[in-house]
């Protein structure tokens, strides 16, 4: 079985830029890694991160290129993980990072679960779209309206006057 994905690269600009990209169901999160730093032109050579997602895009699992963790952590790693066992009809979606340092950061969702097609070699990149800015592009982070009024200075409170303090000076 093959997946299908398209890969879209979070970009506040006026041009869309995505690629659609097919891999063998039994492929590694590595493979697909590969496939989209190739597809975008990158070199591979950058650190980079799969999470898995919800259906709003929220942040989930790390699947990471790399073990950085200094044995601290158990850290699930892209060539040890099986896009079947992380991707199916249910769960569809990936946001994926490469390079630290600039994020690049590309939204990867599984369109279709298909059959192989005799002759097509695999990975295979199906279709191209947009070209990918000289620049990683600039992210919009507004905060809510709840903080603009925010003013961490603005209480009754008086640190010298520890009585009024809710805890016990000699706790020890």
């Amino acid at each position: 079985m093959i997946y299908r994905f398209r890969v879209i690269l979070d970009n506040d600009t006026d041009e869309d830029v995505f690629r659609d990209l097919e891999i063998r169901k039994t492929d590694t999160l590595e493979d697909l890694h590969n496939i989209i730093t190739q597809a975008f032109g990158f070199d591979g050579a950058e650190m980079a991160s799969f999470y898995k997602s919800d259906d709003e895009w929220n942040q989930g699992e790390e699947y990471s290129l790399f073990d950085l963790s200094d044995g601290q952590e158990s850290v699930s790693l892209m060539n040890e993980n099986i896009l079947e066992n992380i991707l199916n009809s249910e769960q569809t979606k990936l946001i994926y990072v490469y390079d630290f340092f600039n994020m690049w950061t590309f939204f990867v969702e599984l369109g279709e679960i298909s059959n192989e097609v005799d002759g097509v070699d695999y990975p295979n990149l199906m279709f191209v779209h947009g070209q990918i800015p000289a620049e990683v592009p600039e992210r919009n982070f507004e905060a809510d309206d709840d903080f603009d009024d925010f003013d961490e200075f603005e209480d009754d409170m008086d640190f010298d006057d520890y009585d009024g303090l809710d805890f016990d000076e000699n706790w020890n």
